[in-house]
């Protein structure tokens, strides 16, 4: 883990996302943290890796009973100094592998929009999703956020000439699956490399969605626009964001799910 907290030392991931090509993934992803909530009277949320607090911070502000769970402690001091003391949330250092501080069924929505990035073996993966699915509600949303694989090798590995150094140190497989380890500091994966986890739990898919699209392609572009065309780009966006064609172009997706056990009264 000293990989990550060197890393979040040093990089602002809250500028990223307050940035105009960050804000297309944010915006993405509030839209269907929305939809999961909506019709649910005060819905309980954890977000799971809060970082500093771009989500869980925005909920709470509004209302919304938030429990806020963050490795790193730079992000979580980052987290709790933007809090006046009156939002409903609670804030603690905790793992995503082991969330044996919080009771099962207890949360209407969780969510991991980081954890996932730094999970580099399938029993580590499988064991965050199953804390996850553990403590969320029969009936509640689990959202999970994922880096994907190709744009990785489309953009770093070709656009800024890192072939020879990847092949060199066999960061790729013969089909061009990125290998990761710690020190890489991001794990990529494939839509059916999320399929296959999403297997071994008791949840249904509900969408796959991509969270920035063709946005990272384009950075300089996106940052450029005036707001209308911005608008516009947000517009064509979310129009063809859950297009299956495309998810695995995406840099970033959210897999959307249900957990089993679902009620008349949820």
């Amino acid at each position: 883990m000293d990989y990550l907290n060197e890393y979040y030392s040093r990089y602002d991931e809250e500028g990223r996302l307050l940035s105009r090509h960050g804000q297309v993934e944010y915006r993405t992803t509030m839209k269907y943290i929305r939809e999961s909530l909506a019709g649910i009277s005060d819905p309980s949320i954890l977000e799971i890796g809060a970082g500093t607090g771009r989500y869980s911070v925005t909920l709470a502000k509004e209302g919304y009973r938030v429990t806020a769970v963050e490795l790193i402690e730079r992000n979580l001091q980052q987290l709790r100094a933007k809090l006046d003391g009156t939002e409903p949330i609670v804030t603690m250092q905790g793992n995503a592998l082991d969330l044996s501080a919080l009771p099962d069924d207890s949360f209407d929505l969780t969510m991991l929009l980081g954890p996932m990035y730094h999970l580099y073996t399938r029993e580590d993966k499988l064991r965050a999703l199953s804390e996850a699915v553990r403590v969320t509600k029969p009936g509640g949303r689990i959202l999970v956020a994922y880096c994907m694989n190709d744009p990785t090798v489309v953009q770093y590995v070709f656009g800024l000439k890192h072939l020879q150094e990847v092949m060199e140190l066999n960061m790729l497989t013969e089909d061009w699956h990125c290998i990761s380890e710690p020190k890489d500091l991001f794990e990529m994966v494939r839509t059916e490399d999320i399929a296959s986890l999403d297997a071994e739990l008791p949840v249904k898919r509900l969408k796959l969605v991509a969270t920035d699209g063709a946005t990272n392609y384009m950075r300089e572009t996106i940052d450029a626009m005036d707001d209308e065309t911005f608008e516009r780009w947000m517009d064509y966006h979310f129009t063809v964001c859950e297009r299956q064609d495309l998810i695995g172009a995406s840099h970033h997706t959210l897999d959307i799910l249900e957990k089993a056990g679902r009620t008349d009264e949820i």
